[in-house]
Formats: structure tokens, sequence, C-alpha cells
């Protein structure tokens, strides 16, 4: 049997890690500032998560759902206390697509109504109902392109409350941050308008902070930057630093009915010991604030050139789009400077590196690209 070949390929095999740092079966020493798509939030094998996980897998590595387990609640209350949502219950699973599904799933239980509003150049996962709301018809198939949805763009509020008035609209979804997309940035106010209006006629705005999210962008969730509070809060990547782990933060104007939602693997005991680890180590090293500070740095700092069209983004999730294919610079980036990056389209390079990311790091890839341009 053979892998299924749907991943294009980078030719290295990554062995160890540490930090933002990788070594590949060579010897090679990376660079990370990828964290594999947002996932490393507090850095490679830190030493207090590896030594969390150890610990619990040495106790009781599984067990259902149908078992009070103590770390979910746990998590629930620290996660409560560090976003500002204390008054928000908490609904765990495995990854952000779920996450975003399970989300739209309860905003329809909850209006009764079965349309959906997203926006054009958005990604929310690859499950049946994430990807419908995914503005990417090549990963749409035909059975997930029978829901009910509705593309806008970003900043149009008109074209928002248009479709809003038919009254048939469960949900809009946005997210914090496009990150796919391209590192679009939804203004303060145009969220809050989307606040507005789906209190004014009865949708639930539902905040995609599956990348965004965690402290990435100098706050625990980027919608923070607008003062709003959705109804339903995202997550996923970042919660438990490369363990898989989601979940949803649900306003109290919504009501649990037993089995309405479920999962087999979601909350279970190594998750939530990975998602307690990387919180006591973002409130420790004060890794918010980092990722504010050296991500400012880098905005700041990116030289200015003919080869680039614009800098853009919050924290550590930036964009550098350039006039140009990125495919060739990012190879020269990971074959001769050692260094890992992601793009977003074809003529962006796109930042997403871990929470703790140094400013030396943060230097030496300045240094790189201006030596590169």
């Amino acid at each position: 049997m053979e892998l299924f070949d749907v991943y294009s390929l980078f030719d290295l095999t990554p062995v160890r890690a540490l930090g933002c740092k990788v070594w590949d079966d060579k010897g090679q020493e990376y660079l990370d500032l990828y964290g594999g798509h947002a996932v490393i939030s507090v850095g490679h094998s830190h030493p207090h998560y590896v030594e969390v996980l150890s610990d619990q897998l040495r106790k009781i590595g599984f067990y259902s759902n149908s078992v009070v387990n103590p770390l979910q609640q746990e998590l629930a209350r620290r996660l409560g206390e560090v976003s500002g949502y204390t008054d928000y219950s908490l609904f765990l699973d495995n990854s952000g697509a779920e996450s975003n599904e399970n989300a739209l799933k309860l905003a329809s239980f909850h209006t009764g109504k079965d349309a959906v509003i997203a926006f054009r150049k958005s990604f929310h996962g690859r499950t049946s109902g994430a990807v419908a709301v995914t503005d990417n018809p090549k990963i749409v198939s035909p059975f997930n392109a029978v829901h009910k949805v509705t593309f806008c763009d970003l900043e149009d509020s008109w074209a928002v409350e248009k479709r809003l008035m038919k009254g048939d609209v469960a949900a809009v979804i946005i997210e914090g941050i496009q990150g796919c997309g391209g590192i679009n940035i939804p203004s303060d106010e145009f969220l809050r308008t989307l606040d507005d209006l789906c209190h004014k006629y009865g949708a639930v705005l539902v905040l995609d902070e599956v990348q965004s999210g965690y402290g990435r962008t100098g706050r625990f969730f980027a919608h923070q930057w607008a003062g709003i509070r959705p109804g339903i809060i995202t997550m996923g990547k970042g919660i438990a630093n490369g363990f898989p782990c989601g979940g949803i933060l649900i306003s109290p104007e919504f009501k649990a009915v037993k089995g309405m939602l479920g999962t087999t693997f979601g909350g279970n005991y190594l998750a939530m010991a990975g998602a307690l680890a990387v919180l006591d180590i973002i409130f420790s090293e004060r890794l918010v604030n980092n990722a504010l500070t050296v991500g400012s740095y880098l905005l700041s700092s990116i030289p200015a050139s003919d080869r680039i069209k614009e800098v853009r983004g919050r924290g550590l999730m930036i964009g550098i789009e350039f006039n140009e294919d990125v495919a060739p610079i990012r190879k020269k980036l990971l074959y001769e400077k050692h260094i890992f990056t992601g793009v977003a389209g074809s003529n962006m390079i796109r930042l997403l590196a871990p929470l703790c990311l140094s400013m030396d790091e943060a230097r030496y890839f300045v240094d790189t690209l201006k030596e590169i341009l």
C-alpha cells in the first residue's frame, strides 16, 4: 500500500525540534517561522509540555466522554479566565474544521434556520459544512456544495444585511484574520457592524479563531481588538501545541441539550494535558505580549523592495505580498538559508512562527530576506 498522493512535499525529513528550531535527518538546523500551519504555539518540545503529557500518559491516556474528566473542567475554567469569557461554555473536539462544523450546527439548532453567510477568500476547514463555507471551489465537492451559503466581500456590510433580510440565516462566519486567503484583516468597525447585524436579524456571529487565536495577534483572540463578544468562537491549531485538539466557546444565550453535540476523542486526557500545559507556558512566559512585540518588529522591519507589494498582519500572523510568484523565494529560504515559511496563494509568504520567537531570530529572518532581495 502507498500513501494517497494529495500533498506536495518538500524533500526533507524533520526528526527533532526545540523552540523555534527544527533538525532534519541529516543534522541540518532550520528556523521554523511557520509552526506547521500555526499549530506550534509555545515552541517545539517545550520541557514543561513534554513533562505534563508524559506524566498524564503514565496515569491514563483515554476514556470516553461518558465519565467525569476533571481536566476538561480545569481547562474550561482557566480558558475562561485567560480569554475573558468566564460566562461562556466550552465544547471540546479535535480540530479547527470540527470546531467550525459544530459551531454552524449549534447556530442552526439555536435559530431554527439553515443558511450561512461567509466571506470571499475564506478558509474554514475540509469537513462538509466547513468546506462549504470555504471560498475555494477546487476543494468543494458536489456533495459539500448543497449547503445554503452566500459569500460576501469583506467590509461590504450592506451585502451582508441584504442577505440577512431574507430571514433564513443561522450564522455569519468570519475569520479573526483570513489566513489562507492572504492575511486579510477585517476592520474593527466591520466586525462591530457584523455583531450588530446578527443581533438585529437573529443570526449567530461565529468567529473563526482557529489560526488567529490563542495569543497570535497580541490579544488572546484577534476579534478582541474590535471589542466584540461573538455568539460562538472556534479554536484549534495552537490550542495543544501539536496534539490534536479543538473547541468552541459558546455564549450563555445557548441552551445545551443532551446529545446535540458529541465526539469520541474530543477532550481526551492527553489533549487536555497538552492544552493546560500550553496555558501554563503562555502565562508564565508572557507569550501573548511577546507575539505582539516581536511581530511588531517584523512588520516594521521587513525590507522595502520593488519586489514586495505589501506587508500586513498583526502580531505573529504576517503576510508578505510580492509582485511575483514566491515559490523560488520560499525554496531559497528553505534549502539555502534553512528557514521554514508558508504561503497564501502564489504571491504571498506567510509567517506563523511559534509565539516564543525571539527578537534575535526575527532579526535573523529580516537580515536573510534583505540578502535574498
